[in-house]
């Protein structure tokens, strides 16, 4: 992280003037991401300007960059506009049927919920494990749950949205493959700030959205197929590229029937070019930077404001462990007042699920956190 005041500095400038701790729900655009945007936008009020070599060597760029952060083969990477529609992907191209289980923490963030609901029209039962008493997915039931053979699928946020609680993916990866159970992972709220090798830790399935944590436009976003499972899934819409074939225009009506062998098969093009030259900058400059050292300079971020809810017996709801992950949740007396009295001091954050939700990156400062430790400790005052 060499340079990073400098850095933030000319990425970042508004950070002058507000404290902005809200990754979680939408990540800032780069000033490098935003020129580039703008720069392509330019071009796109001429299109001759944007010859079609050109543009495809955009989404070319995006897989190679994806699969890097996962440390994975660009065959696997689908390239999408969100998460919702990996997760969709993942529901209805998986072979599911009547008497099959798909097995849910409780409290998900619906992305991961509603998909697998709408199997129940199909017979396939969806269980809902509910969590711990501290409000955390309950990882103990998922495993034994996983073990019993009609259960099919495990879906999982790699990072709870509400409390930041972090899943042991390698446990329930390592507890998946031994049963044969497909594991489906949301991961939005973990890629930028979590280091993840799906090399090391295979799942079968991953989706995310650019818009968090990867600093990215809304419109981009990527699923990833392990290699093995491509070949057995059918897409549940074909797009006109997803058969082999079609990059060659000059043969566009020969309509060839045979799926490609890679996750290509999966894209739904024509896909937000100008999103995508977003998504590659930003993504170039977290790779630049390493996602393990971002993550260590976020999470020392979180000790200030740790310390003072010891110090003032102020609950923390998300875990500190093994399961932390950049986001923060605490729950001080009127939650939603403090709340508001963090926006009045032009520091934003988010309330969720009764608890104010803390998501520092790399922007963010010991400074950012002692601000937010000042008008929390004045909004409890002596209660």
């Amino acid at each position: 992280m060499t340079d990073l005041a400098a850095l933030v500095a000319d990425e970042f400038p508004w950070t002058r003037d507000a404290t902005f701790l809200n990754s979680a729900s939408t990540g800032p655009l780069p000033e490098r991401t935003r020129r580039a945007v703008d720069a392509f936008n330019r071009k796109r009020a001429t299109p001759y300007l944007l010859p079609d070599p050109d543009l495809f060597a955009i989404f070319t760029e995006a897989r190679e960059l994806i699969a890097r952060l996962l440390n994975a083969s660009t065959e696997e990477i689908a390239l999408a506009s969100n998460t919702s529609y990996g997760l969709n992907v993942a529901a209805r191209a998986l072979p599911l049927g009547p008497g099959d289980i798909v097995v849910l923490s409780d409290k998900e963030f619906p992305a991961n919920v509603y998909p697998w609901l709408a199997l129940r029209r199909a017979g396939v039962t969806v269980e809902m494990v509910p969590v711990t008493a501290e409000g955390w997915p309950d990882e103990a039931r998922l495993l034994e749950r996983v073990a019993d053979p009609r259960v099919k699928v495990l879906a999982v946020s790699l990072v709870q949205f509400a409390t930041g609680y972090r899943v042991d993916l390698a446990r329930l990866s390592a507890a998946t493959r031994a049963s044969g159970t497909w594991l489906v992972v949301d991961a939005i709220q973990g890629l930028g700030v979590e280091p993840l090798d799906l090399a090391k830790t295979p799942v079968d399935i991953l989706s995310s959205g650019g818009q968090k944590w990867l600093l990215s436009p809304w419109g981009s976003g990527f699923t990833y197929v392990r290699r093995e499972l491509v070949p057995r899934l059918d897409p549940m819409y074909v797009g006109w590229t997803a058969c082999e074939g079609t990059d060659d225009y000059s043969r566009m009506t020969e309509y060839s029937t045979e799926l490609r062998a890679d996750a290509r098969r999966f894209e739904m093009i024509t896909l937000p070019y100008q999103d995508f030259i977003g998504f590659n900058v930003s993504l170039r400059m977290l790779l630049e930077l390493g996602i393990g050292e971002i993550e260590r300079h976020v999470r020392a971020l979180h000790r200030p404001l740790l310390e003072w809810a010891a110090d003032r017996g102020v609950r923390v709801t998300s875990p500190t462990g093994d399961h932390g992950s950049a986001i923060l949740c605490l729950a001080p007396p009127e939650a939603a007042a403090a709340h508001a009295a963090l926006r009045t001091a032009r520091i934003f954050t988010s309330l969720r699920e009764g608890s104010i939700r803390i998501s520092p990156h790399l922007f963010n400062t010991v400074a950012d956190m002692t601000r937010v430790r000042d008008v929390l400790d004045a909004t409890i005052g002596g209660k």
